[in-house]
């Protein structure tokens, strides 16, 4: 690998148009892969999988990135579902769960954006609400707020001051997972970054660092898994 760190990024699985093809594809935004080479490491795609896999590749792995995408079922977090959740993405519940259960498992360094925090936020037991408002603009357009970090944690480390962040959401944390500990704030009070105390590197963040300018956070992820 040249001494580049291997980071693994979850992706989608849907219908796709490129060239004459409308087919089934893994999409990953080039956002996330650009960050991640931009940061120091070697991206992979990891599409859905059967989830007894996930140790595996994990094991393979320097790093781990959850990328955002759609909302979590919650049935994950034993919610009823509200109206304004969307569709489910069970594949990817199931694929990306198991993924986290083995990075915390072997402590390889961990990254959720968006989705990925909530994710990490229901694999250790914790809800989420499911439509806040505020923090997206418009249907497509991101929007962007200021997140201020708790001194002290991991994400302050990384980012020690108040920041603007590129958001699109409409779901948050709501009660945390066991040993996790929120690390930044919107104005609003929604929790913008999780971590879990030594633990090493396990972060994650509400926005879209992928759709920035800051490399910060992927930095320190890349560091860590290095």
């Amino acid at each position: 690998m040249g001494g580049r760190p291997l980071i693994g990024v979850s992706t989608y699985l849907d219908s796709a148009r490129w060239g004459v093809w409308e087919l089934e594809a893994a999409l990953l935004p080039a956002g996330y892969p650009r960050l991640v080479q931009a940061s120091g490491g070697l991206a992979a795609m990891l599409p859905p999988d059967d989830p007894s896999f996930a140790a595996a590749a994990v094991a393979r792995l320097d790093g781990l990135v959850i990328a955002g995408g759609p909302d979590v079922d919650p049935s994950r977090y034993d919610a009823e579902r509200d109206p304004r959740t969307g569709p489910e993405a069970r594949r990817r519940d199931t694929w990306e769960l198991a993924l986290i259960d083995a990075a915390l498992t072997r402590g390889t360094p961990l990254l959720g954006v968006c989705r990925g925090m909530q994710l990490l936020n229901v694999a250790l037991g914790g809800t989420l609400v499911q439509h806040i408002d505020g923090h997206t603009r418009a249907v497509g357009v991101f929007d962007r707020h200021a997140v201020k970090p708790v001194p002290g944690s991991l994400y302050a480390a990384l980012v020690p001051e108040e920041e603007s962040v590129p958001t699109y959401h409409h779901q948050a944390v709501d009660r945390l997972g066991t040993g996790l500990f929120a690390s930044a704030f919107a104005g609003d009070g929604t929790v913008e970054a999780i971590e879990l105390p030594d633990a090493g590197f396990v972060l994650g963040v509400q926005w879209h660092p992928e759709m920035g300018e800051d490399p910060r956070v992927m930095s320190g992820l890349v560091r860590a898994a290095s």
